[in-house]
């Protein structure tokens, strides 16, 4: 289905937009400074490797759209064609007919008699005082809605997108764009509630002006569905234009989608069946790009003990089936076309860990998004234990290999754990599976119930102190979490379990608990947690990186998990580039294209002339993999804006304003690039010309904070203290609980005489982060100024338990306890 983004930053949740380095740190804005999701945008190109790369040419290849020759595995895949699902059906037609009964085959068809499955009878519905009508004319499928102008119009719905439980339908505009309409059809049985006309978005309304009205930018099929509802997809955007002419090899989910590039299988197929014996050639690949064996040759011996089944081959580290279908089941973005199933998924995407947005501290994922399945699935126990996709699914169906729970009761004896005695609900009608504990479920786009493959423990103890949600009060919704941790309790013991141990390490990070870097950086080296895990503590350690934790990224970027290498990197993204080159530098011909660009973006600062020879030669390759990737997803502005930040850490000012300026007229919400823009002019001493820009971004977006904050900046170097400190003082109370917009807004307060409210605002800031470094520093100066050293002491400890080993600090603190001990009379 096509994804609903609730996103109002002009951001796709599952990119990150690069952070802008040449933005001065005390100044920095937290959407500038800090990476959203796993974003580091990449297409193979290789370059030419010499100092003059860096100072402009390679920007004007990239610009002229010259080809570069790509690295060796792009070359593989490019030696393969598609063929078509009715080439691999003539010799596999079981799997043929198995697939043809699924919904991966009509994940998008032509709209016909036979493939709509809604109502254009004259039907209607309406929302928000907009009237959406479905008719037919001329044998074409019509819906007159509210077009970009909010006028109504008649459009035609030419593709369906889906079958079960709604069915979307898709408007083609003349630019080539494609646009996924926000009434869909609900395909569940009358007692079910379906057979109706519904809004995606039930309780919002979206006016035509909306970045999320179905005929925006967060709601483009060419950039954010086609890739997984079609196969061979290829974007072909055009920038100059503005124009889209996507193309695909099979309209849905084909063989190939998954299997790759069939001809040279096909190929081998026909010489096995050639009457002259020596057309036959012996390959043990068979032709396929990839070999999907990991199941073969495995058993699951039951273990009497546990009653749990144990895998007789311990899984491979990269897991080819895992990371093949995460193509589509996993939050992340593309970066290259050419995609290479049973490879790392990271190789040609961006993919998205325990992002603060999309996922709870315990890694449950939010109600607000879609559930995918790949990061929740790998920071699991069944995949620890070496479960694969196609363990419980029939992988050309898609559906379960048993009915009901038989399929967990393949592993889990069902003596033990289908008895009343593990379930403890007895006199339940129905009684409760396996899934109804074990597999919560969210619903989506209104719906879709998708369910949750962790396959955790339940856990309302952790709801208790973390706030997150759990099993048992999904069902018991009139009980509070301390009565379903009581019963729990009761019946396995006080000792709980489970398998994601991290949910209090995030929440110390995500609420500034002064142990907070602590707990990351032993988290992050800890071998028995989820590499997804591993990646996000290295991610949120990012600013809290000292000499204590550093060790921590250094040993992630040697980690075999690509995610976890591009984790470490993301840790460093604060550390001035000069300094970690020597680490990162290797990272540079990571044989994973992501940890590649990842690398390549995070060295962009370090001048070329400073580069010794090898490593100037692998930093533009990589540089090259990066630009190309921002080319590759030019209809975006995260990718846009990505690319000026680059530029302008290269020193390529004037390239780096025609990106920035690029990604505001592909979307004037995009605060991001307002405000890399204006802090590239303040490099430039064009703060005046900054001003001009957040003004215009905030007519764009009046309550975005971030731009409030940034202009308030800008006020501040234009001397205009009074303005200033109402953009200050806006971003604050649009955000009251960013401490960073609170830490800004007190030093201007105190600067501009408002010490006791500056004050205020940074002890009521302090309870809700208490281990916030800048807040810390902010009371102790303001303390001593006052001439309270017991309060200055009071906090100079408290900052000591972060900043350890600071002798600065420890000075002070001395100092500060002698002025406690003997005051000045």
């Amino acid at each position: 289905m096509a994804k609903s983004r609730r996103s109002r930053k002009g951001k796709e949740t599952s990119r990150r937009s690069e952070p802008n380095s040449t933005v001065s740190k005390p100044e920095m804005a937290d959407d500038v400074a800090k990476p959203f999701t796993m974003r580091a945008m990449l297409v193979a190109v290789a370059a030419v490797a010499t100092a003059v790369f860096a100072g402009g040419l390679l920007w004007q290849s990239w610009f002229n759209g010259q080809p570069s020759p790509t690295r060796p595995e792009t070359a593989a895949i490019a030696a393969a064609t598609f063929v078509g699902s009715e080439t691999c059906a003539g010799c596999h037609q079981a799997e043929a007919k198995l697939w043809n009964a699924s919904q991966h085959k009509a994940a998008m068809q032509h709209a016909t008699d036979k493939t709509v499955l809604g109502n254009f009878n004259d039907a209607s519905v309406e929302h928000y005082g907009v009237r959406s009508r479905f008719f037919r004319e001329g044998g074409k499928f019509l819906v007159e809605t509210d077009g970009p102008d909010g006028k109504l119009a008649v459009f035609e719905a030419k593709y369906t997108f889906g079958i079960d439980p709604l069915q979307q339908y898709l408007v083609e505009f003349p630019d080539g764009r494609i646009q996924a309409l926000p009434v869909a059809w609900d395909s569940r049985p009358n007692d079910k509630g379906g057979q109706r006309w519904f809004h995606l978005s039930p309780n919002e309304a979206i006016k035509h002006d909306d970045i999320l009205h179905w005929t925006r930018l967060n709601q483009n099929w060419n950039f954010m569905c086609a890739e997984c509802h079609s196969t061979g997809l290829r974007k072909n955007y055009d920038a100059r234009t503005d124009r889209f002419a996507t193309t695909w090899a099979e309209i849905s989910v084909g063989c190939e989608a998954c299997h790759g590039q069939g001809s040279r299988h096909a190929s081998w197929a026909r010489k096995q069946q050639s009457w002259w014996p020596f057309g036959k050639r012996e390959d043990s690949s068979k032709g396929l790009l990839v070999r999907f064996d990991e199941r073969h040759g495995v058993t699951w011996p039951m273990d009497p003990q546990t009653g749990t089944a144990r895998r007789s081959v311990a899984p491979a580290t990269l897991r080819k089936e895992v990371e093949t279908c995460g193509l589509c089941h996993a939050r992340r973005a593309g970066l290259h076309e050419d995609w290479k199933p049973g490879q790392w998924l990271s190789q040609t995407h961006a993919v998205e860990a325990l992002a603060r947005t999309t996922y709870h501290p315990d890694g449950q994922i939010r109600d607000v998004e879609e559930p995918y399945n790949y990061t929740p699935f790998k920071q699991g126990r069944m995949f620890s234990a070496g479960v694969t996709c196609s363990d419980c699914h029939e992988p050309h169906s898609a559906r379960l290999r048993s009915p009901g729970e038989g399929v967990c009761l393949q592993c889990h004896a069902p003596e033990k754990f289908a008895d009343v005695k593990h379930r403890h609900h007895a006199g339940v009608n129905p009684p409760p599976t396996c899934v109804s504990c074990h597999m919560q479920t969210r619903t989506y786009m209104v719906v879709d119930p998708r369910h949750d493959h962790t396959f955790r423990v339940p856990r309302p103890d952790l709801s208790v102190k973390l706030g997150t949600p759990n099993a048992c009060n999904d069902c018991h919704r009139d009980r509070p979490a301390q009565w379903a941790a009581a019963a729990v309790e009761e019946w396995f013991g006080p000792n709980r379990k489970g398998f994601q141990t991290y949910g209090a390490v995030f929440h110390a990070a995500r609420t500034d608990r002064v142990n907070a870097a602590a707990l990351l950086a032993a988290l992050a080296v800890d071998g028995g947690t989820p590499g997804v895990a591993r990646a996000s503590a290295l991610n949120e350690l990012a600013p809290r990186v000292s000499a204590a934790n550093v060790g921590a990224a250094r040993a992630g970027l040697a980690d075999p998990d690509p995610m976890v290498r591009i984790g470490a990197l993301d840790m460093l993204q604060n550390v001035p580039a000069v300094q970690v080159w020597p680490w990162v530098s290797p990272l540079l011909s990571d044989p994973v294209r992501g940890v590649r660009i990842r690398a390549a973006s995070l060295l962009a600062a370090v001048p070329t002339a400073s580069q010794s020879p090898p490593d100037r030669a692998r930093f533009e390759l990589a540089a090259a993999e990066f630009i190309a990737a921002q080319r590759a997803s030019a209809e975006r502005p995260e990718a846009r804006t990505a690319l000026g930040n680059f530029l302008a850490q290269r020193g390529l000012a004037v390239d780096a304003e025609t990106e920035y300026r690029a990604a505001l007229r592909l979307s004037p919400q995009y605060a991001t690039a307002a405000i890399n823009l204006a802090d590239l002019y303040r490099q430039l001493g064009r703060d005046s010309e900054g001003e001009t820009v957040l003004r215009s971004a905030l007519v764009a977006s009046p309550r975005e904070a971030a731009t409030h904050h940034a202009l308030g900046l800008t006020l501040t170097r234009l001397k205009r203290s009074d303005d200033a400190l109402a953009e200050l003082r806006k971003a604050a109370e649009l955000e009251p609980d960013h401490q960073r917009y609170a830490y800004v807004y007190a030093v201007a307060l105190h600067s501009s005489g408002g010490r006791d409210e500056a004050m205020t605002m940074l002890k009521d800031t302090l309870k809700r982060h208490p281990g916030d470094r800048e807040i810390l520093e902010a009371l102790v100066s303001f303390s001593r100024m006052a001439g309270d050293a017991t309060a200055a002491l009071r906090y100079a400890e408290q900052l000591a338990v972060i900043a350890l080993d600071d002798p600065g600090l420890t000075a002070l603190i001395h100092e500060l306890r002698q002025a406690v001990k003997s005051p000045v009379q």
